[in-house]
């Protein structure tokens, strides 16, 4: 449980955290702008950034399996399927 705590309390956590209100403020923002609706902008203002977490966390583990680096796991390495739609 101190490994959460500990984590959670980390200035990488809370700069993501911050980051993310953050984003969240400026699709709000910019979906009122085009909109001039609230409803319409709480909505893809809070919906987009969470769909957006997603696809980067794709988009990494992507670019994780093989960068050419050296660094990154290859296809013949990895117990997980090359694409997460994969079955």
């Amino acid at each position: 449980m101190s490994r959460v705590v500990s984590v959670a309390g980390s200035r990488a956590a809370r700069k993501t955290f911050t980051y993310s209100v953050m984003h969240m403020a400026v699709a709000i923002a910019v979906a009122f702008v085009l909109s001039g609706s609230w409803v319409v902008a709480f909505s893809i203002g809070l919906i987009e950034p969470l769909v957006q977490t997603v696809a980067y966390h794709l988009h990494e583990r992507a670019w994780g399996q093989d960068d050419g680096s050296g660094e990154g796991r290859s296809r013949e390495m990895s117990d997980s399927p090359a694409s997460p739609l994969a079955a």
